[in-house]
Parts: structure tokens; C-alpha cells; sequence
């Protein structure tokens, strides 16, 4: 019987492949360096970054508000008044 790839979200090989892959640059690269290799060079190109993040920003969804959200205390009795 072939087995059942899970794709999407759900993929746990690509997720697998991505944390060995991401464990090997961390153990074998100077990533400080690499990061402040990557930092802009000018101030026009950080304005420039800054407005592509921004622009992506619009388009994003977001966090889910439910995420964020204290649950209520339930009890068997409500607080509204019924008149």
C-alpha cells in the first residue's frame, strides 16, 4: 500500500528537509555576519525594503483576533438584566 503524503501545512517531509537544512547553515555559517551582511547599505535601500514589507503587510490576512482573545469566565448565570 503507497503511503499518504500529507501536502499543504500538513507536509511533514518539507518540514523535515527545512529544519535539517536550516540546523546545518545555523551549525556551519557565521549567521551574525551573514545578517549584518544583508542589513542596507543606504538609506534609500531601507526605505525601499521598508515599502516592500509594507506592501506585503496590505495584502496579509493577519493573526487571528481569536488568537488574542481572553475567554470569558462562563458561569450557569448571565450579568444582563432582562426587563
Amino acid at each position: 500500500m503507497a503511503k499518504s503524503k500529507v501536502q499543504g501545512e500538513g507536509d511533514y517531509e518539507a518540514t523535515r528537509r527545512y529544519r535539517k537544512r536550516t540546523e546545518q547553515y545555523v551549525a556551519s555559517h557565521d549567521v551574525e555576519k551573514d545578517a549584518r551582511e544583508a542589513a542596507p547599505r543606504s538609506g534609500k535601500e531601507a526605505e525601499a525594503l521598508a515599502a516592500a514589507e509594507a506592501a506585503g503587510k496590505k495584502r496579509a490576512k493577519g493573526e487571528d483576533p481569536a488568537l488574542r482573545r481572553r475567554a470569558a469566565p462562563r458561569s450557569g448565570t448571565t450579568t444582563r438584566s432582562r426587563h
